[in-house]
């Protein structure tokens, strides 16, 4: 079996790291994948936007399914492309995509299928967000209408921040949502979706600010860890109900066949109420890099019946995952990052790395010499799994520490205090 894999972060590290260890032994590529990935497969020079190179590509080498890791080729339409040659892709097409593409597009359809969100206004000129503004009170949420990687939210404490962040988001000529602020807990729930099942992983909490005590701008998520105490089966189930079975119907009556991973990212409010902090159409990152180490069924098998809209055959047992198994990730980050931060810097590794850690590559580059530099802001993720979160924890930040690089940053406090279930 032949397996295309788009992108080069650690989401799609955690990916190929998954896929290699299915029974079916796929032969891998990676466009353009990193250094990480290299021992698993065979990296090819065409950006994850090439989608003329992707197709050539895979149509020549007969490629069994493609597996599209970032949200920009889906944006781009990769999987309308694919689907029209008759070629097996696992993700959304450009319609399904516009569920991350545009808050605004899925704040309405929430607002049709009655799934709970913050309430709204999206406003297409600065005067128009400057006026809508007057009607929230602070802490004023302020949501880039467009790709952002995870950077376009802005949670201003003051008026005069909230300003700020509208009048940048239309320097850049971006519409802007504007929301009421939620408080809660937050968690993170990825969802195989074939046009007709939908069905959850483990729960996974993020940790998004560059800050220890979650302070500081907004990042692409510095950590994250499951399974999480607070989603009990009960919530679970809630979840289900009231937020991934409306979503696929209200997508079903837009005519939109999604195929793929639908990510909520929920607010878990303290009256036990879930609520839609965004979707997006791929797998999460850094959430990948702890639900997919956890994961008993085989990724290759998942993903081909839900490309195939066979996700029914899992209905009975749910997707499983390893019982009595914990994991947590820690990003280590280059000095600067959200802002601007350099590249180019030595990497040194740890000489041992047990069976239950991993290095998943983020933003990475190999030398001639082999050697490895910085090439990104997320420089790498450090995976720890235990059968409990307190082990887990030790044995991520035992090899974080033990990686170098001048400049190297991360949070300390990830999973320090897991959200535990909320007494009713």
């Amino acid at each position: 079996m032949k397996i295309l894999l788009i992108g080069n972060g650690g989401r799609e590290h955690a990916i190929a790291w998954t896929l290699s260890q299915s029974k079916h032994q796929p032969q891998l590529y990676f466009a353009q994948g990193n250094p990480g990935m290299q021992e698993l497969g065979q990296r090819l020079d065409i950006e994850p936007t090439d989608i003329q190179g992707l197709l050539i590509f895979a149509e020549r080498e007969a490629i069994d399914l493609t597996i599209v890791g970032p949200e920009l080729p889906l944006s781009l339409g990769i999987v309308d492309r694919f689907q029209e040659k008759g070629l097996a892709i696992f993700g959304p097409t450009q319609a399904g995509a516009q569920l991350e593409s545009s808050k605004a597009f899925a704040k309405a359809l929430m607002a049709k299928a009655g799934i709970p969100t913050a309430g709204y206004r999206f406003c297409q000129t600065q005067a128009e967000a400057l006026q809508a503004l007057q009607d929230f009170t602070a802490p004023y949420v302020i949501k880039e209408d467009g790709l952002a990687a995870g950077k376009g939210v802005t949670i201003a404490q003051t008026m005069a921040e909230a300003e700020q962040a509208i009048a940048n988001a239309f320097q850049k000529q971006m519409p802007v949502v504007i929301e009421e602020f939620m408080q809660g807990q937050e968690l993170s729930i990825l969802a195989f979706c074939d046009g007709q099942t939908i069905l959850p992983c483990v729960a996974a909490q993020d940790y998004k600010k560059v800050g220890e005590n979650n302070t500081g701008p907004n990042t692409g998520g510095m950590g994250a860890y499951a399974p999480v105490p607070l989603a009990t089966p009960e919530l679970i189930a809630t979840v289900q109900q009231t937020v991934l079975e409306p979503a696929l119907k209200a997508l079903q009556a837009e005519g939109i066949n999604y195929q793929g991973i639908l990510y909520a990212g929920l607010m878990i409010t303290p009256n036990w109420e879930a609520k839609v902090v965004e979707f997006n159409a791929r797998f999460g990152d850094p959430e990948t890099q702890v639900v997919l180490p956890l994961l008993e069924d085989d990724l290759v098998d998942l993903m081909l019946a839900t490309v195939q809209g066979e996700l029914h055959r899992y209905a009975a047992t749910g997707i499983r995952f390893k019982p009595n198994q914990y994991a947590m990730t820690v990003v280590l980050t280059a000095e600067g990052y959200p802002g601007h931060y350099p590249t180019g810097t030595p990497i040194f590794f740890p000489q041992y790395l047990s069976n239950d850690v991993h290095i998943f590559h983020a933003g990475t580059k190999v030398l001639p010499d082999q050697s490895k530099v910085t090439a990104g802001g997320r420089v790498l993720n450090v995976t720890g799994v235990a059968e409990n979160l307190t082990e887990a924890r030790r044995k991520t930040y035992e090899i974080a520490g033990q990686i170098r690089f001048d400049g190297k940053y991360y949070r300390r406090d990830i999973a320090a205090e897991p959200a535990m279930a909320l007494s009713r």
